[in-house]
């Protein structure tokens, strides 16, 4: 099939059999297990999973990609097509009772950091997550406090995940070539958050509301949720900004901006 991708669904399809390779290498599927892939696009990685005998839901969002695989994998009993737009997909559907799903994807650029916020939503269920990602995103997953890409999603995603930054993939292994460089993570979640914080939407709001002046200290950001005062008493300097607040700090901040909720 000659498929012309299209911006607007950010597609770079994965085309290198070494880094596909590479990344089975790294997820060892095996049969029993349920897998979801997030924009199969072609099929590249789809293929080679379907052979280790997983259980597999696709889930694509352009409905002339969805005719071409169901064309090439007709027959298949263990794989699900649905065509549907992943950022609002309910993942706990498609886990059975006390079922840990993994979930694998060459995630669109547009769309990546809103999705795996999604994706924490239905965390409960998941086991664990790989993702190729603009090795940008990767970097800032990975990210401590005091670095530059330190922000929102690194809080969020190490407080909920333990990240690891896998390998870097090169433009040449997809098509069309993309500009950037990317990289695969792994994100495997903990039973419970790093550091508490499990009111996780009050906690989203404050590291939101933290780092959406990233220059401001946070008396300033934050004066709607925490005063000056808990913050002294909470031995948190309100002078400092987001980006050299630690884990920990958060999740003392949104205790005390969200009490009820703990």
């Amino acid at each position: 099939m000659t498929h012309q991708a299209r911006k607007r669904f950010g597609q770079n399809f994965l085309q290198d059999h070494g880094v596909i390779d590479n990344i089975l290498a790294h997820c060892q599927p095996s049969p029993g297990q349920h897998w979801i892939e997030i924009g199969p696009g072609l099929g590249a990685l789809t293929k080679p999973l379907l052979a280790t005998g997983v259980k597999l839901d696709i889930i694509e969002l352009d409905r002339d990609l969805i005719k071409h695989l169901q064309n090439q994998f007709a027959g298949h009993a263990n794989l699900s097509i649905h065509q549907a737009d992943a950022l609002r997909f309910d993942f706990t559907q498609l886990a059975e009772t006390n079922e840990k799903l993994k979930i694998i994807g060459n995630l669109p650029y547009n769309i990546s950091t809103p999705l795996m916020f999604h994706l924490l939503e239905n965390i409960h269920c998941i086991e664990d997550m790989h993702f190729m990602l603009q090795k940008e995103v990767v970097e800032r997953i990975c990210a401590d406090a005091g670095n530059k890409k330190y922000g929102r999603l690194s809080v969020m995603m190490q407080n909920y995940c333990h990240s690891e930054w896998l390998f870097d993939v090169p433009p040449e292994s997809f098509h069309p070539i993309p500009q950037v460089m990317s990289a695969i993570v792994k994100l495997s979640p903990y039973a419970h958050p790093k550091v508490g914080a499990e009111d996780m939407p009050g906690f989203q709001n404050l590291v939101t509301q933290a780092f959406s002046q990233r220059r401001k200290t946070i008396r300033n950001s934050l004066k709607n949720l925490v005063s000056e005062a808990q913050m002294l008493a909470l031995n948190i300097d309100p002078t400092q900004r987001a980006e050299t607040l630690s884990l920990e700090q958060f999740a003392r901040l949104s205790i005390q901006a969200n009490p009820t909720n703990h």
